[in-house]
């Protein structure tokens, strides 16, 4: 190993096989990546699904250096600056109708768990503190904090780390290729499955429930996009129950699935959302919960000197971050990149779904500009055929993503059509050189 890489534990990552042929980037600009060796990669997951705008934009980069020289840093406890309430403006005028309170995270994870906080201590502040349960979804991925892995349901991310909270439960995911398999857009099947919170609510008492949290279109599993009628269910019980709906938009946020918000692009809001990723387009570590006027305003009493509600970081609304968030904001506003995906998703799609009927592909999934392609499994070795494909993908200077045997693809929203066939027609040669 090279003494130079050895310090470094990676997240997310097969540290050995990294370190013996490591993957070096060093430069950015546009949609594509440069190599340590000065290979140009194509860039077919925005990043981390977070690069929405392109790399390097110059009126995101401007904006930090100006601010890193203006103001490097501001308290956000019992201070503020600027910045931080243009950025939450402009951000609620962006937000389903009603979800216009901003509270500044520094990531999804972080976003996540501050959702959860504020749910409990919602109920709580109403006089409903015995609604303490919170309800996941089997496959969720909610980040990696204690709270995100208790109502996630990705296995691998819960395994090693105990009890974690008390009091949660797990709705079934959606994923039904027996019924579903190769739908373009939303699958026609599957609605009933929101029914398993009726289940829980009959298993728990309902008045104990404090909330629901989702992915609209559960990203990091695979990309499992919610069938038609799913998500309005989902509100319709909540909305009986009492119970809070929470949407995680860390990766639907900013434009991915033709809307700013995916909850606009199924037409179901939910009480608090949860953001991260394309708020700076991954310049700057940021995240935020938007929340409704009224949840907000539950809090806003007692004596005026008293802090609401004991949550947040030492980085919230970092100056840093609000003044990338500002020029991530004006750069999707002047390009129309939060809705640029409807006029790509067609043609997204076509190309997607020709990849069906190539050796060991089983399912093929899409929304706005977001795609999963899901492969059979090498028998006693999961996940490698997958990660073969993303090696050989990276060899022929396309960047993906897999999570399991499914390749993933999620690419910044300013890609052009001959950089979609390039995309797709690298991952499909790498699929037919795994058979």
């Amino acid at each position: 190993m090279n003494h130079a890489l050895d310090a470094y534990w990676m997240p997310f990552t097969a540290n050995r096989q990294f370190k013996k042929a490591p993957r070096l980037l060093t430069r950015s600009s546009g949609m594509h990546y440069w190599t340590d060796d000065g290979r140009q990669i194509l860039d077919g997951v925005a990043g981390l699904w977070c690069v929405n705008a392109g790399h390097a934009r110059p009126k995101i980069v401007q904006a930090i250096q100006q601010q890193a020289a203006e103001l490097d840093y501001a308290p956000p406890f019992q201070m503020a600056h600027p910045k931080a309430f243009e950025l939450a403006d402009k951000v609620a005028k962006l937000t389903p109708a009603g979800l216009n309170k901003i509270f500044f995270t520094n990531s999804g994870s972080e976003s996540v768990d501050t959702a959860l906080k504020i749910a409990l201590a919602y109920h709580r502040v109403r006089g409903e503190g015995q609604r303490t349960r919170l309800i996941g979804r089997e496959r969720g991925y909610h980040g990696v904090n204690f709270g995100g892995i208790s109502v996630g349901g990705m296995v691998a991310n819960r395994k090693m780390f105990g009890a974690m909270l008390a009091g949660v439960d797990h709705i079934r995911h959606t994923h039904d290729p027996a019924r579903n398999a190769f739908s373009v857009g939303q699958p026609e099947h599957g609605a009933e499955f929101a029914d398993d919170l009726e289940k829980l609510c009959a298993l728990h008492d309902p008045s104990t429930i404090a909330a629901v949290i989702v992915e609209p279109v559960a990203g990091s599993t695979g990309v499992l996009v919610p069938p038609k009628g799913y998500l309005n269910r989902l509100r319709e019980i909540c909305d009986k129950h009492g119970i809070l709906l929470i949407f995680d938009e860390v990766i639907t946020g900013f434009g991915r699935t033709g809307n700013p918000f995916a909850a606009q692009t199924f037409g179901v809001t939910p009480d608090l959302l949860v953001m991260a990723k394309g708020i700076t387009n991954g310049c700057a570590p940021m995240g935020a919960v938007a929340a409704k006027q009224s949840i907000h305003d539950t809090f806003m009493s007692g004596p005026e000197h008293l802090i609401e509600f004991f949550h947040g970081y030492t980085y919230s609304a970092h100056p840093i971050a609000c003044a990338a968030g500002l020029g991530t904001l004006a750069t999707y506003e002047e390009e129309g990149l939060l809705t640029r995906a409807q006029q790509l998703q067609g043609y997204f799609a076509e190309q997607l779904h020709a990849l069906r009927g190539l050796p060991n592909v089983i399912d093929v999934r899409n929304i706005g500009l977001v795609g999963g392609v899901e492969l059979a499994p090498i028998p006693g070795e999961p996940a490698k055929r997958a990660f073969n494909i993303f090696l050989d993908c990276y060899d022929k200077g396309v960047l993906i993503r897999t999570t399991g045997d499914t390749v993933a693809l999620s690419p910044p929203l300013i890609i052009e059509r001959q950089q979609i066939d390039q995309l797709i027609d690298t991952l499909r040669g790498a699929i037919q050189r795994a058979a």
